[in-house]
């Protein structure tokens, strides 16, 4: 199984960025799917997260009405946009899945990707 993420970069507070993670060697709309992220010296956290059948989703309270998750069955890839950024949102964010369960805690998923670099400038 391989979760690849891309989309990170260096970006100004307030301005976009749209991180995809590209899934292969899995069934893919058989798995949740799910956005974490890393700031240095903190703990994996949850980000954002849909269900296998793509109808349900779900934010950590600080990126709701910033960050949107969805996802292609076709192209086996889940999207976050990520708006209105600000230098908080600073980490690396890595790409999760779980079989048949939407992945919300760090310690429940099954794959990871290898993590892409945002970082916001004030």
């Amino acid at each position: 199984v391989q979760l690849v993420e891309s989309g990170g970069g260096l970006v100004q507070a307030g301005g976009s960025l749209r991180l995809s993670c590209a899934a292969s060697g899995l069934i893919f709309s058989r798995y949740g799917m799910g956005w974490f992220r890393q700031a240095p010296g903190k703990e994996r956290e949850f980000v954002a997260a849909i269900n296998s059948g793509g109808d349900s989703t779900y934010y950590e309270d600080s990126v709701k009405g910033r960050f949107t998750i969805s996802r292609d069955n076709v192209k086996n890839t889940v999207y976050l946009q990520m708006n209105n950024l600000n230098p908080e949102d600073t980490a690396v964010y890595y790409c999760a899945a779980r079989l048949w369960v939407t992945p919300m805690a760090a310690d429940a998923v099954n794959f990871w990707g290898q993590g892409t670099v945002v970082t916001v400038s004030s």
